[in-house]
């Protein structure tokens, strides 16, 4: 009668192989000398191991990220950064404060001394701002103005100031709004001392931080707070969402328009000249603006959460 492999003394030998490879990083040629067989017979107590459910593969962290969906994304839309937050929440205010966190861990981890720091106003980057932990000390760089919401408590400036704070650099920061009633207003804007400095620095720009919003309302704060005649016009030209004011149609290419002319802030052509680009992204609602950002080639990176990273990997 042919002796069962599968047996007591067979798992016990696929046991011990599995700690020494898996656990102690053992090599198949230095486990194979150890125990005396040779590394094909080890090679096929490794096979036995995982079919057997013996020695189970896993891909996870016992935290806030889901690495697997973040490798998905990773893979799927050519990122340089994808983080996943592991939550089913669907509430805006938490959202941003759990994606703000891990934002502000991925900045602090991909900074390095001889970059200079972007940052775009918005919720989710104010909420990122915040938790920002202390890291190398670089330039920052305002790249929009401010847009007043009630019971919000914090403007653009507010926002480059933290940053400025947590990485001890300069901060090239201006009080301006971010959309003004005339395109005119804008340009004498643009050439006040402190915009026109802080918009000298855009070139020099190497890594920024950006928010996403859907042109819907309740989606997007600039759709908020901008007239019917904008609204309708935006509508008109298809535009699908916008990174911190760069208005984009659903195939991702940018949307010129007459608000455009009346905006203080970074424009497409300037975004896309920056080398690293992180856009923060929650609320599954949102997956055709951030479809949008990822189709541009204007964002490097995504910040976001499990439900829209699915609906965004099912879409793809």
């Amino acid at each position: 009668m042919a002796r069962q492999t599968t047996g007591p003394a067979a798992l016990a030998l696929a046991a011990l192989v599995a700690r020494r490879f898996y656990l102690d990083q053992r090599s198949k040629v230095e486990i194979a000398e150890e125990l005396g067989h040779s590394r094909f017979k080890i090679a096929r107590l490794l096979e036995m191991a995982r079919d057997s459910g013996l020695v189970r593969i896993e891909i996870g962290h016992p935290g806030l990220i889901d690495v697997d969906l973040a490798a998905q994304m990773l893979d799927r839309f050519g990122l340089t950064h994808a983080v996943v937050v592991d939550t089913e929440d669907e509430h805006a205010e938490s959202l941003r404060r759990h994606l703000g966190q891990v934002a502000a861990e991925l900045v602090a981890e991909i900074i390095e001394p001889d970059d200079v720091f972007g940052v775009a106003w918005s919720r989710s980057v104010g909420a990122m701002a915040k938790a920002l932990p202390r890291v190398s000390s670089v330039p920052i760089v305002q790249l929009t103005g401010a847009i007043a919401m009630p019971g919000d408590d914090h403007s653009s400036i507010d926002i480059v100031r933290d940053v400025a704070r947590a990485v001890d650099g300069p901060a090239f920061v201006f009080y301006a709004p971010f959309t003004v009633p005339d395109a005119s207003t804008a340009q004498v804007l643009r050439q006040q001392d402190d915009v026109a400095r802080a918009f000298a620095r855009l070139s020099s720009v190497t890594k920024a931080v950006v928010g996403l919003g859907l042109w819907a309302p309740g989606q997007s704060t600039l759709y908020d707070t901008a007239n019917e005649a904008d609204r309708a016009a935006l509508d008109e030209l298809g535009v699908c969402g916008e990174l911190s004011g760069v208005f984009l149609s659903a195939d991702g290419e940018p949307v010129q328009a007459a608000l455009t002319d009346r905006m203080i802030g970074i424009d497409a052509q300037q975004m896309k000249a920056i080398p690293d680009v992180i856009a923060i992204a929650y609320g599954t609602a949102k997956a055709p603006a951030a479809r949008a950002a990822l189709r541009s080639g204007l964002i490097s990176g995504l910040v976001t959460h499990k439900s829209l990273a699915r609906a965004l990997l099912e879409s793809a």
